[in-house]
């Protein structure tokens, strides 16, 4: 019962604390890590340094301990013929220690594996529509066939070396153990020793045997156990997100200025942003855009500090994001982008998500989304279940949830992530009063591919190539019949 509590305590303590770091780890780890493998040394990783931490760990200690007594006893015994069997002592041990070195290898090897399968598994179940559509049922079941292969086979070479360890250490343990019978038989017969000196060297000569095969056998677990070990302490020794400066800040204006800011990724051979300066009073609507890959997620995603930048600087009031507490720099901020994020709850739980309002500050904000349009027809109300990642509601629906989610924050920024491209034109423009509403006296940034949103904008971005090309209103840039004047022409063309 106690080694089990011990495990048991041991698997709580390790998810906890993986978990722990899993959400305060910065953005550039989810980038270069599939989720996958991250869930498989949640779930199967944790178990396996259980294992080894309590059965494995109790029988390891207690074996060895009783080796070495028994070795010290036939020392004392007749050190003459315990030195026969010291001398194959090294030979076992260089064994042992390549067969640890095998079943580490073959361990890590099966854990990775179980992240494929994992990986593999979570995609299928998380797009039933897709691969339905595409008929990929069979492209899929290769896939996981595939990862299951590969599992299977790591670990049929891990019972291989399991199978054939043991009888190999028990051979020569046993071809050492004859020679020593022989020698302590004939030292009986011919006087050098007693009977009784003669059956008690037998009794725990005889004894060594099963703590060595056991001692062998747990090697397997026991080599599972560290190998899981190190990839959970590789991810809890992964620095967390820095926790930011000290200068005191309770609500913003929301003045945000880029200042000379470049940003390079980790991977990346050349400069995301190259140089960008701009400033953005407080209050007022910017919007960013140009072509895929120009820039405009990269820089909204510098002020709530998801990246840092690799040069210049991010200024919120004047002073630089960095000199702000983490936690209270994102509390100045709102988002509400294109792929809604909805947990498994009700509709009120994810309104109130993260924040401690009152029923009525809750009821409030859905009513200034019009959450209560489609509210107000379900038997339950905002006690509805949402279903997992929202889907039992439709896009528009998701959509109000997330603007009322920001009402209910009322925080001095807000950060527009494409957020009606996903909509119909009759749900956008809906979703579109509602968005003005959010934006009135905050500072917004807007990330728009429709460029018919963000006409009414205090001021428009124009990016490529990680720069601003170009910046004004939708009148002015229409005007200089630059860039953005022709991407206004194509989208109004088609």
């Amino acid at each position: 019962y106690y080694p089990g509590y011990v495990g048991r305590q041991i698997v709580k303590t390790l998810r906890a604390q993986l978990f722990d770091r899993y959400v305060n780890l910065p953005l550039a780890y989810f980038d270069r890590n599939s989720s996958g493998t991250m869930l498989s040394r949640l779930t199967f990783n944790t178990e396996q340094v259980a294992t080894a931490a309590t059965d494995s760990l109790t029988v390891f200690i207690r074996d060895t301990l009783t080796i070495i007594g028994l070795v010290a006893y036939l020392l004392y015994t007749n050190w003459k013929l315990t030195l026969f069997i010291v001398v194959v002592g090294p030979l076992v041990a260089v064994l042992i220690r390549r067969i640890n070195l095998l079943f580490r290898r073959y361990s890590k090897r099966i854990q990775n594996s179980m992240g494929d399968v994992t990986r593999v598994a979570k995609e299928a179940i998380e797009a039933p529509r897709v691969i339905r559509v595409f008929n990929a049922q069979a492209y899929e079941q290769g896939m996981f066939d595939t990862v299951i292969e590969h599992n299977r086979r790591s670990y049929m070479k891990l019972m291989m070396t399991k199978g054939m360890s043991n009888p190999i250490v028990q051979l020569i343990a046993s071809m050492a153990l004859a020679c020593v019978l022989f020698l302590a038989t004939k030292d009986a017969l011919q006087g050098r020793m007693s009977l009784g000196a003669f059956t008690s060297f037998i009794a725990a000569l005889l004894l060594l045997t099963a703590p060595l095969r056991r001692l062998v056998n747990v090697a397997g677990p026991l080599q599972q156990g560290i190998a899981a070990a190190q990839t959970i302490f590789d991810v809890l020794d992964t620095p967390a997100e820095p926790s930011g400066g000290t200068r005191p800040i309770e609500r913003a204006r929301g003045e945000v200025e880029y200042r000379d800011a470049r940003f390079r990724y980790p991977s990346g051979a050349e400069d995301v942003l190259q140089g960008v300066s701009v400033r953005i009073p407080a209050g007022q609507t910017f919007a960013i855009v140009g072509r895929t890959g120009s820039g405009k997620s990269t820089i909204v995603g510098l002020l709530p500090r998801f990246y840092d930048v690799t040069g210049g600087a991010v200024l919120l009031d004047g002073h630089d994001i960095r000199e702000y507490p983490l936690e209270r720099l994102r509390a100045q901020m709102s988002l509400v982008s294109q792929d809604v994020v909805l947990f498994n709850g009700t509709i009120r739980s994810n309104i109130a998500f993260g924040f401690p309002a009152t029923d009525a500050q809750i009821e409030a904000a859905a009513r200034a989304a019009r959450v209560n349009e489609f509210t107000d027809q379900l038997p339950n109300g905002l006690e509805t279940e949402v279903g997992d990642r929202g889907t039992l509601l439709s896009g528009g629906q998701r959509q109000r949830i997330a603007i009322a989610r920001a009402l209910l924050r009322n925080t001095p920024i807000l950060i527009l992530d494409e957020a009606t491209s996903a909509l119909d034109t009759e749900t956008e423009r809906q979703v579109q009063e509602q968005l003005e509403a959010l934006m009135k006296d905050r500072t917004t940034l807007v990330i728009a591919h429709r460029l018919s949103t963000v006409e009414k904008a205090d001021c428009i971005l124009v990016m490529d190539g990680g720069r601003v090309i170009e910046m004004g209103t939708h009148h002015e840039l229409l005007a200089r019949n630059g860039q953005y004047a022709v991407l206004y022409r194509m989208q109004f063309n088609e």
